[in-house]
């Protein structure tokens, strides 16, 4: 495998983390909280600035990896393929940051990871439809919509918590 196929198969497994026997996906999304909890630390001045030049940048070279993912696992959407989730994530904290107006503490963080993994499980339109189209875009494209309705949902209901 070369250096450039290497370094595709790190960021697609979120560093192998896309590699969990048990629930790849959601073990994979912890890499979107990683992500995005290093990035807060870093950049807390310019925060949704930051994760969101990431989640595009991450978004459009995912988009681009359909020939490396056909060629290295023979599935449609191989659970190995977790970036994904990563920058599903990150569109999670983004509305949720830009709606709350302040970055999410730990507990919007919390409440963030489990409102994403339960809007990417449930498929609800139009990502339902997205999860149909063809090549890296389809993988990609539907956790996009799970991951605003995640925010959009802990934006609603966090502060009827008391959070």
């Amino acid at each position: 495998m070369s250096f450039a196929d290497r370094l595709r198969w790190l960021l697609i497994t979120s560093g192998g983390l896309g590699l969990s026997p048990f629930a790849p996906g959601t073990v994979g999304t912890l890499g979107g909280v990683l992500l995005a909890v290093v990035l807060q630390a870093l950049f807390p001045d310019r925060l949704i600035l930051v994760w969101s030049a990431v989640a595009v940048a991450l978004f459009v070279w995912g988009c681009l990896q359909s020939k490396f993912v056909a060629r290295t696992w023979p599935r449609e959407d191989p659970g190995q393929f977790v970036l994904d989730e990563v920058v599903g994530y990150l569109v999670t904290v983004i509305t949720y940051a830009a709606l709350a107006q302040q970055a999410p503490g730990p507990l919007a963080h919390t409440a963030a990871f489990f409102a994403f993994r339960f809007f990417d499980v449930a498929k609800i339109q139009p990502a339902k439809k997205l999860e149909d189209l063809h090549g890296a875009f389809g993988i990609m494209a539907d956790d996009q919509v799970a991951g605003l309705y995640a925010g959009l949902s802990i934006w609603l209901v966090l502060p009827l918590l008391g959070w």
